[in-house]
């Protein structure tokens, strides 16, 4: 067990866990923000992407003593009432149908439009194409993301 000082949405935190832990477990688990989602375990389907210090992360293999110093953001921290122009895309679009995912599709594409806020509808396809929707609303989440480059 090892003290970790993390800082998730902007607030300091300090936990007391084993230090090899994935980032998920802490958030969820001991921080009890639990819109970060598990899916694979093995950083395959992007439910549970975060950002960290302005990069799109797998938070179910990263490692808690790696987090240590870094700005954590989850999607609890992306506003505080839904009205990032990512999340207001996502509902005026009505993106989601079982939700499982949405919190790393709304995570991933928030960090890509970050980077990229006109984007090609390849360069969307390109940056989401790692994050799986047992659902299928790819057409949707891609009309989401456009509608919020354009915003």
């Amino acid at each position: 067990m090892a003290i970790i000082n993390l800082t998730v949405n902007g607030e300091k935190k300090t936990i007391e866990v084993d230090p090899e832990m994935p980032l998920l477990w802490a958030i969820r688990e001991n921080l009890g923000l639990t819109g970060t989602k598990f899916g694979c375990g093995i950083a395959q389907c992007g439910s549970c992407t975060v950002r960290i210090d302005g990069e799109s992360v797998r938070s179910c293999t990263y490692p808690l003593s790696a987090a240590e110093g870094k700005s954590i953001v989850t999607i609890e921290g992306l506003s505080e009432d839904n009205d990032h122009p990512v999340q207001q895309a996502w509902i005026e679009e009505q993106v989601p149908q079982c939700g499982y995912c949405q919190s790393g599709q709304i995570m991933n594409a928030a960090i890509f439009l970050e980077k990229n806020p006109h984007p090609t509808d390849e360069e969307i396809d390109q940056a989401m194409s790692g994050i799986l929707c047992r659902c299928g609303c790819y057409t949707r989440i891609k009309k989401a993301v456009k509608r919020a480059s354009l915003s």
